[in-house]
């Protein structure tokens, strides 16, 4: 008789089991459909939050905008005939300030300039005129003009300012830049020239110019470096 009552002690365990996942059920998509509400409701402020922040972002951080004039004035134009012969890739340091004396943590402004540029040699073709040529017993005299720096720029992709300090007082001085990348033109251009740049332009130009003459006939070729005025 116990046995046969058994089965029938279970059912109510099995419909509390039932009742509960029924229940867990429906709190899972209540649940869920709350989340959905709240997030549908929050979004506008959620979107206007991330667009306040994104208008203080750029207050902060300007993006510059660079609107270049539309109308070009070409001053001149000229042929060139330049032999360049040795380029140098130089870095130089430079350091600009104004107002650093006893009230400089006032009023200074104090910059740091990092300078990457380039500077080009060679000679000017368009110098050599036919008497600086002539043919004897079998050997060209070529009469070559000095050489010189044709270019000594910054290049700006590299160039920037590491580090600058301004006097509590001051916005700084607008200038200050400028004249820093003025100056490491001017560095640049002169460190070359104390490496040696004119005479390995001068003797790279001579071994170019000898194997054109070869090719042309002249294998025999003696260069005459005109003196620098």
């Amino acid at each position: 008789m116990k046995e046969e009552n058994r089965p029938s002690s279970l059912i109510p365990g099995l419909l509390f089991i039932l009742i509960l996942i029924v229940i867990a059920g429906a709190a899972y998509y209540i649940v869920r459909g709350f989340q959905r509400t709240t997030q549908q409701a929050l979004a506008p402020f959620q979107q206007a939050n991330t667009g306040l922040q994104t208008q203080v972002a750029e207050l902060l951080h300007p993006t510059p905008t660079v609107i270049p004039d539309p109308v070009t004035y070409i001053t001149e134009v000229r042929s060139l005939s330049r032999l360049e012969t040795i380029q140098y890739s130089i870095e130089k340091v430079i350091t600009a300030e104004i107002g650093q004396g006893a009230f400089g943590f006032l009023f200074g402004d104090r910059l740091l300039f990092v300078a990457h540029g380039t500077v080009i040699a060679g000679i000017d073709m368009a110098k050599i005129s036919p008497e600086d040529l002539r043919f004897e017993k079998g050997v060209l005299y070529v009469k070559l003009p000095p050489s010189e720096v044709f270019i000594a720029s910054l290049d700006n992709e590299k160039s920037y300012v590491y580090d600058r300090q301004t006097g509590s007082l001051t916005r700084g001085d607008q200038n200050l830049e400028t004249t820093a990348r003025q100056v490491a033109e001017e560095e640049i251009r002169k460190a070359a020239e104390e490496d040696g740049i004119l005479e390995l332009a001068q003797q790279n130009a001579e071994t170019y110019l000898a194997k054109f003459f070869a090719a042309l006939g002249y294998p025999n070729t003696i260069f005459e470096t005109t003196l620098a005025d």
